[in-house]
C-alpha cells in the first residue's frame, strides 16, 4: 500500500488524476507516476466462454430513494438498451446496490451495479457482492471512487480500504463479471492503456471508458491496449446532453472530457434536443467504428427537466443507434 495516496490505492493510479498531474484529493501530485503493475502469482483459469458485451449500456438516472421513478425511468429505457449502467454518487445516495438491483430487475432491465470504494469497507463490499450474485445482477463496475469534495458531507468519512483493481479481483473471486472503468486521458497517458490490462490481469472481462473529447483518442488508446495484451471487450462513452447543466455535470467530472465546439454547437441550436439526440448518435457512430469497441455507454444526465426527460432522450439516442447498426 502507498501511504502517501490519500486513497490509500495500491494499485494506482486512479481516474481523477488532473490534466497536470495533480492529486484530485489534496495539493500536490499523484502518488503514482507510473501504473503499478498487477502481481503475476500463479496462470489465471481462463473462463469457458468470452462474456458478450452489449452493444448499449444506458446510464440509469433516478429520483433517489423513489420506486415509482426507478419504474417509470426503466420502463422509458428498455426497449432501447441491453443493460443499464446505476452509478454511485457522492452527493445523493439511493437505495443500497443490492436492493436497486433486485428492483430494477423487476422493472425489466438487465442491471450493471457500480461499487464504488470510497463509501464501503471490504466487509460490506463483499456482502453487496454476494447479494447481487444471489439477487440474479452478474454484473459489476468495480471503482474505486472519486474523492468526496470536502464541503459535500463534512459529516460522512471516506473509506477506501480496497482500490478499483482489488475490487475487480474479489468480485471475480465471487464468481461475478468484473467490469472495469478506465480514463484515456488522465496522466500518465502513456500508461493508461496497460493500466487497463493490469485490471483484465486482475480479473476483469469488460471495461468502459470514460469521455474523451474526440474519437481518435479512444482509437489511439484501443491501439495501445491491444497491443499490450488486452483481449476483453471494451465500451466506449457517448457523452449526451441538452442544455447547460447536463454538459457541465460531464465536464466537471474528474477524467471526463468534451468536443468544447461540439457542446457549443448543441447549447446553441435553435433546438438543442433534437442537436444534443445527433450529436450523441454520430459519436456512437464514430466510436463503433473503431476496432476493438464493441459497445458504447449512452452517458449522462442528458436533461435538466428531469429524470423522465432525460431516460426519453437517451432512450431516443440508443432507439437511432439501433436502427442505424441495423440497416448496415
Amino acid at each position: 500500500m502507498d501511504v502517501d495516496c490519500p486513497k490509500r490505492m495500491s494499485y494506482g493510479p486512479c481516474g481523477g488524476v488532473r490534466p497536470d498531474g495533480q492529486c484530485e484529493m489534496r495539493p500536490g501530485p499523484c502518488a503514482f507516476p507510473e501504473v503499478v503493475p498487477w502481481p503475476v502469482l500463479a496462470p489465471t483459469p481462463a473462463p469457458a466462454a468470452p462474456v458478450a458485451a452489449p452493444l448499449i449500456l444506458t446510464d440509469f438516472t433516478c429520483t433517489p430513494f423513489d420506486p415509482a421513478d426507478i419504474a417509470s425511468t426503466a420502463a422509458v429505457l428498455a426497449p432501447s438498451c441491453d443493460a443499464v449502467l446505476v452509478g454511485e454518487h457522492q452527493n445523493r445516495p439511493d437505495f443500497p446496490p443490492t436492493l436497486m438491483g433486485r428492483m430494477l430487475l423487476e422493472a425489466g432491465v438487465t442491471p450493471w451495479i457500480t461499487l464504488s470504494c470510497r463509501d464501503r469497507n471490504r466487509v460490506v463490499l463483499e456482502q453487496e457482492l454476494r447479494g447481487l450474485a444471489l439477487t440474479g445482477v452478474p454484473t459489476v463496475l468495480c471503482v474505486t471512487g472519486d474523492g468526496r469534495g470536502y464541503d459535500v458531507r463534512p459529516d460522512v468519512t471516506q473509506t477506501f480500504d480496497l482500490d478499483g483493481p482489488r475490487l475487480v479481483a474479489l468480485a471475480a473471486s465471487l464468481g461475478m463479471t468484473a467490469a472495469a472503468p478506465e480514463t484515456v486521458t488522465a496522466p500518465p497517458v502513456h500508461g493508461r492503456a496497460q493500466r487497463l490490462v493490469q485490471k483484465q490481469h486482475a480479473g476483469a472481462r469488460l471495461a468502459v471508458l470514460n469521455h474523451v473529447s474526440a474519437p481518435a483518442a479512444v482509437a489511439e488508446f484501443m491501439s495501445a491496449a491491444r497491443a499490450a495484451g488486452l483481449t476483453i471487450p471494451v465500451l466506449a462513452a457517448v457523452a449526451v446532453f441538452t442544455d447547460e447543466v447536463s454538459a457541465a455535470l460531464l465536464q466537471g467530472l474528474p477524467g471526463l472530457a468534451l468536443d468544447a465546439g461540439v457542446v457549443a454547437q448543441v447549447l446553441r441550436a435553435p433546438d438543442p434536443v433534437e442537436a444534443g439526440i445527433d450529436a450523441a448518435v454520430a459519436e456512437a457512430r464514430a466510436l463503433l467504428a473503431i476496432d476493438g469497441v464493441a459497445g458504447v455507454n449512452i452517458s449522462g444526465l442528458a436533461s435538466d427537466a428531469g429524470t423522465r426527460a432525460g431516460a426519453w432522450i437517451k432512450a431516443e439516442v440508443g432507439q437511432r443507434i439501433r436502427e442505424e447498426r441495423s440497416a448496415v
